[in-house]
């Protein structure tokens, strides 16, 4: 079996927000265990590989966080990095990736896919990093196989060449898209009837960019449309458009008697 981590599951500006005193930010102050890192995730093999001497462990996405998350999980090598786009929030902690690079890993570089316009925007916002990354383009549904586990990369609607994930094991078929509005035709009918749906639930009540996000009811409806087992909710702001606690987003969850779960930092679970 493999473990699927979600490592952060907030929106760009985190929960709490330094500069934010609504609701679900004192919320997050006040129980620490309820606070949200920029979105990424991390896929670990059950045992340590003897050719490489460590847990096999790829991570999608690399946001500010990285350091923390990845303390926090008790990682300490990383195979391969999977890219969903360039934006700041997912891209942001490379940097801490540098001295794997350097110091662990002798020098080989790091693998990391992604669209063309992901890998260049990133080596143009990280340029002293090209020593670091051995970039490989995905084409729109290209799959990459790793440990055992297939990663399909599937255009979803955000930015240019921002890529949702298919994941699928033996066990499992896991759909993963952490910034995306309603899913383009072909990615729905590639995805539809995963056991997991994990995707884009930005926002609460009103969606400010309903091209490039879902809301929390939204995300919700088109996971049921595709008929998928459980849909969990990542990249949750909390407080666009209208504050809304844990609290009170568990309890309006509960007329969908499970199937529907918010995620949380540090939720692992089998695949």
């Amino acid at each position: 079996m493999h473990t699927f981590t979600f490592m952060g599951t907030g929106a760009g500006c985190g929960v709490p927000s330094f500069f934010c005193d609504c609701p679900a930010c004192e919320e997050a102050r006040a129980n620490p265990s309820l606070a949200r890192g920029d979105c990424g995730v991390m896929v670990r093999g059950e045992h340590v590989d003897p050719r490489l001497g460590n847990t096999p462990t790829l991570v999608i996405d690399t946001p500010p966080d990285a350091r923390h998350q990845l303390l926090r999980e008790g990682v300490m090598w990383v195979d391969e990095v999977l890219f969903t786009h360039c934006h700041f929030d997912h891209i942001g902690g490379l940097g801490e990736y540098e001295y794997l690079v350097a110091l662990k890993r002798a020098g080989a570089k790091l693998p990391a896919y992604g669209s063309p316009e992901a890998l260049e925007g990133i080596l143009r916002e990280f340029g002293y990093m090209d020593y670091v990354l051995d970039a490989r383009p995905l084409a729109p549904f290209d799959a990459h196989e790793f440990d055992g586990v297939s990663y399909t990369a599937l255009s979803v609607t955000h930015a240019t060449g921002t890529y949702g994930y298919l994941v699928e094991t033996p066990a499992t078929r896991l759909f993963y898209a952490s910034d995306t509005g309603p899913l383009p035709p072909e990615t729905a009918e590639r995805i539809r009837g995963v056991d997991v749906l994990a995707m884009d639930a930005t926002f609460w009540k009103k969606n400010w960019n309903p091209d490039d996000h879902h809301s929390v009811q939204e995300c919700i409806e088109e996971g049921l449309a595709l008929d998928a087992g459980t849909v969990y909710l990542t990249h949750l702001c909390m407080h666009y458009d209208e504050p809304v606690t844990c609290a009170q987003l568990e309890e309006h969850l509960e007329q969908y008697d499970g199937r529907v779960r918010m995620a949380f930092d540090g939720l692992t679970f089998e695949i």
